[in-house]
C-alpha cells in the first residue's frame, strides 16, 4: 500500500507541474521595424510604472529588425511600450495588446513609430 501513494503522489505531483508550466505564458516581441531597437520598456496603459528593459533579455542586449524577443515578468494585458532605437530616439506607442497563446505577444513595425523624439 504505502508503494501505491508514493506512486499516486509521484504523478499527482509531475501533473501539477505540467499544468502550472502551461500557466507561465511565453510572451514574445517581434520586431517588425527596420531599426534596432536597444531599450524596450512596457508599462500598463495611462500609468508609468515602467518595466525592466527587456532588450537585458537578449543574448547582445538589443533587438534587431525581424529578431523576437522574450518579454519577462508581465501578463496578457494592455500596455503603453516605450522604447530607443539604434539612431537614439525614443518612441513611445500607447495602447499595444499584450497576447498569449500565440507565436508571438505584440510586435512593432515603422508606421507604429510615428511619436518619437530625439
Amino acid at each position: 500500500m504505502p508503494m501505491r501513494n508514493t506512486a499516486l503522489a509521484a504523478s499527482v505531483t509531475l501533473v501539477l507541474t505540467l499544468v502550472a508550466g502551461h500557466a507561465a505564458e511565453r510572451l514574445r516581441f517581434w520586431n517588425l521595424t527596420t531599426v534596432t531597437i536597444q531599450e524596450l520598456y512596457l508599462a500598463p496603459t495611462g500609468t508609468t510604472q515602467w518595466s525592466a528593459n527587456q532588450c537585458v533579455n537578449d543574448r547582445d542586449g538589443a533587438v534587431d529588425p525581424d529578431e523576437r524577443l522574450a518579454i519577462t515578468g508581465l501578463s496578457p494585458g494592455r500596455y503603453d511600450v516605450k522604447l530607443k532605437d539604434k539612431k537614439g530616439r525614443t518612441c513611445t506607442v500607447t495602447a499595444v495588446e499584450l497576447v498569449s497563446g500565440k507565436p508571438y505577444a505584440f510586435s512593432l513595425s515603422d508606421k507604429d513609430l510615428a511619436n518619437c523624439t530625439n
